[in-house]
């Protein structure tokens, strides 16, 4: 028999559908997975299973996360990579990260994705590449299993590191695997794991980790291999300065010219980052269709500068927001995420300012686009039943009921999620969860002290 779940009388409705539509008041209705009736007008005589009166709540399609590296809760603020640039960080946590084991990825992934969840996130990605010599290769399995758990929509990326110190790159050899042995294991996740068809819960990308990581010839296998297989494929590119000198003085190319050389320009590619671009690569990437998530937070933390994103929205490139790892966040928040991207491009001539519904359409609508997903994003009849509810009777927004929707992003949230509903589930009901957190902290905390216990002795 059919589940079905009405959400009633909402104080306002983003749609965030073809025409931006909002609304007051009306009805959602929700049949087992899907949205299968939503208005203005009020339902009567409907037969339902559950009703939420959302007469004080703000009502939005599940946000989605495009961009994470879900362990790195583990290594959140280390005091030595507080104040460090990208690449200096990177190597300093490297040493912390080669302690991984399959324990420390499973709780660090449960850490991230209910922190995600609490913020309002329905849909995430995860970008895993590092794989420790002696430890499990089943690394994501770990992660896909904890995202089943707390019946998230999961997109993860099989990463991958083949280019290691001795060979010029940046991380140490121990942490990087073969070209032969990371597409095995690409193949093997595919045959498990991959479901392409609509309303998917689990769908695997592949994302080799950065240009400083990873062989060209691994860059262009994957892409021809994605491209035959109909994958999206994702990296870290342009985030900092020093990624672009090394790509000039490596390959003889700027960051966007050498990936396009190895197939990567593509409308199946999306991009961390995306901070060092010109004009004529905005306008390129703009024309294909690439897509981008945008990580405001970590680019503050790392010093690496202030994306160009109201150019690339008007060139015509697919924006999404990403929380980026929590090492250099160091938080899971979507909705500070959101915030924090409006505010970021307030610090640009006024010409290049994002609203509040800007930034929303990019934690949406914006974020299925990047993961090539026309099922999720938006709340219209037919796609898939991902809701976040926010109730606005909160001392942090009082005063600014004018406009609740804005106020959901321009004043600071503190407390969880109301509802979250994923897939046609509540897995988030009146801010409460499934999850024994206290349990969860306290081992999460044992096993990052640990690691970097590990590192001092290494």
């Amino acid at each position: 028999m059919a589940k079905r779940i009405l959400i009633k009388n909402p104080l306002v409705v983003a749609t965030m559908n073809d025409s931006m539509e909002e609304f007051s008041g009306g009805h959602i209705l929700i049949e087992n997975n899907k949205i299968v009736s939503a208005g203005e007008n009020s339902l009567e005589n409907v037969t339902v299973d559950e009703t939420i009166d959302a007469s004080k709540m703000v009502v939005l399609p599940g946000f989605i996360n495009t961009h994470h590296h879900l362990y790195q809760t583990l290594t959140r603020n280390l005091p030595k990579m507080q104040d460090a640039p990208l690449f200096q960080w990177l190597v300093a946590h490297y040493e912390v990260w080669r302690n991984l084991t399959e324990e420390a990825v499973s709780v660090s992934a449960k850490t991230g994705i209910l922190e995600m969840m609490k913020s309002g996130v329905t849909t995430t990605s995860d970008h895993f590449y590092l794989f420790p010599e002696d430890v499990s290769s089943e690394l994501i399995d770990a992660e896909i299993d904890v995202a089943k758990e707390l019946g998230i929509r999961f997109q993860p990326t099989r990463g991958s590191m083949s280019l290691g110190k001795s060979n010029g790159g940046l991380p140490p050899d121990d942490v990087v695997q073969t070209e032969g042995e990371i597409m095995v294991d690409v193949e093997r996740l595919i045959d498990k794991y991959h479901d392409a068809n609509f309303g998917a819960m689990v769908r695997i990308s592949l994302a080799p980790c950065s240009p400083f990581s990873v062989t060209p010839e691994l860059m262009k296998q994957t892409a021809e291999f994605a491209k035959s297989n109909n994958l999206q494929i994702h990296t870290h590119l342009c985030e900092t300065i020093d990624e672009e000198n090394f790509c000039v003085e490596k390959y003889g190319k700027r960051p966007v010219e050498y990936l396009d050389s190895l197939g990567w320009i593509s409308d199946n590619s999306w991009f961390a980052h995306m901070v060092h671009l010109n004009k004529a690569e905005i306008e390129k990437i703009g024309n294909i269709g690439v897509g981008i998530s945008h990580c405001p937070t970590s680019n503050m933390r790392l010093g690496s500068g202030i994306a160009r994103i109201r150019e690339m929205l008007d060139a015509g490139v697919n924006v999404s927001l990403g929380v980026d790892g929590s090492a250099s966040n160091d938080s899971s928040n979507m909705l500070s995420e959101i915030r924090n991207a409006m505010l970021i491009s307030r610090l640009r001539e006024e010409q290049f300012w994002l609203s509040a519904r800007d930034v929303l359409k990019m934690a949406t609508r914006g974020g299925a686009a990047v993961l090539g997903r026309t099922d999720i994003g938006e709340i219209s009849v037919g796609k898939c039943a991902d809701f976040a509810l926010f109730s606005m009777d909160k001392i942090e927004y009082a005063g600014g009921m004018s406009d609740p929707l804005a106020s959901l992003v321009f004043s600071n949230r503190m407390s969880s999620v109301d509802f979250l509903i994923i897939n046609g589930q509540i897995q988030i009901r009146d801010g409460k969860n499934k999850i024994d957190e206290q349990n969860l902290i306290e081992l999460h905390n044992k096993i990052a002290s640990e690691m970097l216990e590990l590192k001092k002795v290494n």
